[in-house]
């Protein structure tokens, strides 16, 4: 029997919000964080009064289930370097930044002396400054060389947004410089006129890295006389790069460093990331490069007022009669609605591209009942979007023009949008790291600001609304990428070789797997060795071999039927879930039907239409191991972690009423399976561990796919990924175990480091699990604890003491540390893998002008 997950539809339950106006106001202190000068008196709010206004309605202070206070810390100043250039000196100043931040200095002076460095300090601590002050004054330096070029920078940004914003902080602060320092960005959408002046003439070149990968690199004799004098290598927002992503780009910046030798520089790269486990050691591997870690924070910092908020339970019944909450969606707009109308600015944060047009839909209607003007200074932000909306609403959200905006991930980088006082998490975004980036962004300009997570109803986020010290009392994430993935390396020689010839000499800067994979690459044709180097054969560019998001394919372009008209775009990946034939798809606020999805063009027909209800995918998965690599005993069970191989094929898709979610029907589909090689790490048990659990045949499926559930759920507190980037099988009988199994395997191909970061918890990973599902206080089972929102079988079978149980013996064999640092297919239980569901989180952007919050193009 097989069983099919994928994600429940949307539907909110929308509650009347009281509002009332607030104001407070004072004069903005000098701000030495910012690195742009203050515009003038700002408004400043109480957060804690804000919060206050917000749990003030009926019932509405019972669902802050925890505050917490982060007071305010005072900085500690240095100077810079008197190697800096007096001149960006005084520009630093004129732009209101009269001393640096102890960090910033610091960092400034290891660039200065060519070591590599990353910064690893809070959301507004001044990073930018950090790495700028250095760039622009060697910048500045190579103003002065006979062809007016004798320096350049590289800036790498995981988002075309961010290189957007962050050239434009370069023009300001550095306008007194005159044209001695000339930034420009060149991504996908960089017009083609633009890009020859840049190649020749910029200094200072703001991009991504797909666009490295695709556009830079494999045209490296037209940048030869930028890349001769590269001295820095600026990486932003690094802590990004993780997984399969972070992988790619490893390898893409070892692809550049190989280029840069033979063009006779070696940069200097300077990171920057939100604060992290070991940043030292994550800069090392993306990079290859030691690098010294700057982690103390010197910056000063507002009070900072972070809420839980646990919707409340509704008289709704879900499926198999589970007590339904309200929607993370619904609440978070209603927050977002109370915070417009008090003028308090605000960014909402939300996890898919749907969420985010709902929330601005319900925050508008809701607006426009107040006061018909406050309707249109709330919009949504989100991947998919054409270049031009894009720039238009950051300019908007910039200017202020916005007073809330309804965002994917697309916007939790280091975007200035100043002058935030508020920011709404509408679910765990998956790792604290990413929690912390988006808090941060409000209360930029140093005064107090608002956080509030909104908890969905999920077993990871019922657990953290309920033990705060997981949020507030542990480290952030690890960093967690693998250069050596042979998926991920393989198409990277090829590129390589592609761009110059490949040498025994150059193996060692891709890493040890490297020697071992030209033989495999030779045979597949792909690479012919010639005397001492290794020869790309094919007439096609290598480059376009891999996707560096891992999306494994052309976005699908929507486009309107009637009139031709492009609406967007959306990964390949999750094509199948989310544009196929009959799809509710939905942009900036309208509503459109697909018509058809074409796979081999695609492109994806949509007509405008306002259907009553949502639509959710339905797929089957067998998966099938590979090669076990790893195992230790737990009690009579054994703990595994190797490769395996999942095959995955959406079959249907449910129709489902909005606001109640009432399943109207199902509609099959004949869309091709697809399969995935990747990494995962397994369980299994014994009759005798059955027995001990009382555990009989007519529970055991029940059993094995409430735990599995619960534990892909509970899965990122314990690795850097997204409940999305993993996918879940659980089967009574599995052929190649031939006992009761649990798999959980990384979404990506190759694997990305999840499931080997899962086996090497394990023990506290499923013990965090048995007690999320054990003190939920529904009665069998609900979408707090075993009931997952990727379940395309409907939740069923779920037995929720049989989980309990059954973890609690199985626990009981995984002696103290074990399992945390240990030396044909058959059809089951499944939870998809990333790209499954609409509620999937976001990747940044890419470039070629799909600059999406999902997709991959440079």
């Amino acid at each position: 029997m097989a069983f099919n997950h994928l994600p429940a539809g949307v539907h909110d339950a929308l509650v009347p919000l009281s509002v009332t106006p607030v104001t407070h106001s004072v004069p903005m202190a000098e701000n030495h964080r910012s690195d742009r000068s203050p515009t003038g008196p700002v408004s400043r709010v109480d957060p804690g009064a804000v919060l206050g206004r917000l749990a003030s309605g009926p019932s509405r202070a019972s669902r802050i289930t925890h505050t917490e206070h982060v007071p305010p810390r005072a900085g500690r100043h240095a100077v810079w370097p008197d190697r800096i250039r007096a001149e960006v000196i005084a520009a630093v100043q004129r732009a209101g930044i009269e001393h640096p931040w102890a960090h910033q200095a610091r960092a400034a002076e290891h660039a200065l002396d060519g070591e590599s460095v990353v910064v690893a300090t809070g959301t507004a601590s001044g990073k930018s400054l950090a790495y700028l002050v250095p760039v622009l004054s060697s910048l500045l330096d190579g103003s002065e060389a006979p062809n007016g070029r004798g320096a350049t920078a590289l800036y790498l940004s995981p988002t075309k947004a961010l290189a957007a914003d962050q050239c434009r902080s370069v023009k300001e602060l550095s306008h007194p410089l005159g044209n001695s320092v000339r930034p420009a960005v060149y991504d996908g959408d960089t017009p083609f006129e633009e890009r020859e002046w840049i190649r020749q003439y910029a200094n200072y070149v703001l991009t991504n890295p797909d666009m490295l990968h695709r556009g830079i690199l494999p045209s490296h004799p037209r940048w030869s006389s930028f890349l001769k004098a590269l001295k820095y290598v600026v990486i932003d927002e690094c802590h990004t790069y993780r997984g399969v992503f972070g992988s790619h780009v490893a390898q893409v910046l070892r692809r550049l460093r190989r280029l840069c030798a033979r063009y006779g520089s070696s940069p200097v790269f300077l990171l920057a990331s939100a604060t992290a486990a070991e940043p030292a050691v994550a800069a090392r591997r993306l990079t290859g490069l030691p690098v010294v870690e700057i982690a103390d924070d010197a910056s000063p910092r507002g009070e900072l007022v972070f809420a839980l908020w646990e919707p409340p339970l509704t008289d709704l019944q879900g499926e198999k009669g589970a007590p339904v909450r309200r929607t993370a969606t619904a609440e978070t707009a209603d927050l977002l609605t109370d915070l417009a109308v008090q003028g308090i600015r605000s960014v909402a944060f939300v996890r898919s591209r749907r969420g985010a047009e709902l929330i601005s839909v319900i925050a508008q209607e809701r607006l426009a009942e107040v006061d018909r003007s406050l309707a249109g200074r709330v919009a949504a932000y989100r991947g998919g979007y054409l270049p031009e909306e894009r720039r238009a609403l950051e300019q908007a959200l910039h200017s202020g023009e916005l007073l809330g905006l309804s965002a994917t991930t697309a916007l939790e980088l280091g975007i200035d949008v100043s002058g935030l006082d508020a920011v709404l998490i509408s679910g765990y975004p998956g790792t604290r790291a990413s929690l912390w980036q988006q808090a941060g962004r409000a209360g930029r300009s140093g005064q107090g600001a608002l956080a509030v997570l909104v908890a969905r109803d999920d077993p990871l986020d019922t657990y953290l609304v309920h033990h705060p010290e997981a949020l507030f009392d542990r480290p952030v994430e690890s960093t967690v990428l693998d250069p050596d993935n042979p998926y991920v390396l393989a198409p990277h020689l090829c590129a390589a070789a592609a761009e110059i010839p490949l040498t025994e000499e150059d193996l060692a800067l891709f890493g040890p797997e490297a020697e071992g994979l030209l033989p495999q690459l030779e045979a597949a044709r792909l690479l012919r060795r010639r005397t001492k180097a290794w020869h790309w054969t094919r007439r096609e560019r290598a480059a376009d071999l891999t996707d560096i998001r891992g999306e494994g394919g052309r976005s699908v372009q929507v486009v309107e039927a009637g009139t031709g008209r492009l609406l967007g775009t959306v990964d390949a990946g999750s094509a199948h879930t989310s544009v196929h034939e009959g799809a509710v798809h939905l942009h900036q606020g309208r509503t459109y039907l697909v018509r058809s999805l074409d796979l081999e063009d695609s492109v994806a027909l949509v007509e405008q239409a306002s259907p009553s209800y949502s639509t959710v995918a339905r797929d089957t998965t067998a998966i099938s191991v590979l090669e076990t690599e790893t195992e230790i005993p737990w009690g009579d069970g054994r703990l595994c972690y190797g490769s395996v191989e999942v095959t995955n094929q959406v079959v249907s898709f449910l129709r489902r009423r909005l606001i109640t979610g009432e399943v109207l029907g199902e509609t099959k589909l004949d869309l091709p399976p697809r399969t995935l090689r990747t990494r995962a790490v397994w369980w299994t048990v014994t009759e005798d561990q059955l027995d001990e659990a009382r555990i009989n045949p007519e529970i055991l499926g029940g059993a094995l796919h409430a735990a599995e559930h619960a534990s892909i759920g509970l899965l990122p507190l314990f690795a850097t990924c997204d409940r999305w980037d993993i996918g879940g099988v659980s089967i009574p009988l599995h052929p190649d175990t031939l006992l009761p199994t649990v798999f959980v395997y990384d979404g990506h191909p190759g694997g990305a480091g999840f499931a080997e970061r899962a086996f090497h918890t394990a023990r506290a990973w499923l013990t965090a699990t048995r007690e999320a599902i054990a003190s939920c206080e529904c009665e069998a089972g609900c979408p707090s604890c075993i009931q997952s929102p990727k379940c395309g079988n409907g939740n069923d079978p779920l037995h929720k003491r049989g989980a309990v149980r059954l973890l609690t013996v199985l626990l009981r064999g995984a002696a103290e540390g074990e399992g945390e640092s240990p030396a044909g297919a058959a059809e089951g239980e499944e939870e998809g893998p990333p790209g499954a569901a609409e509620g999937e989180g976001e990747a940044p952007l890419g470039a070629d002008s799909a600059a999406d919050g999902e997709s991959a193009r440079a």
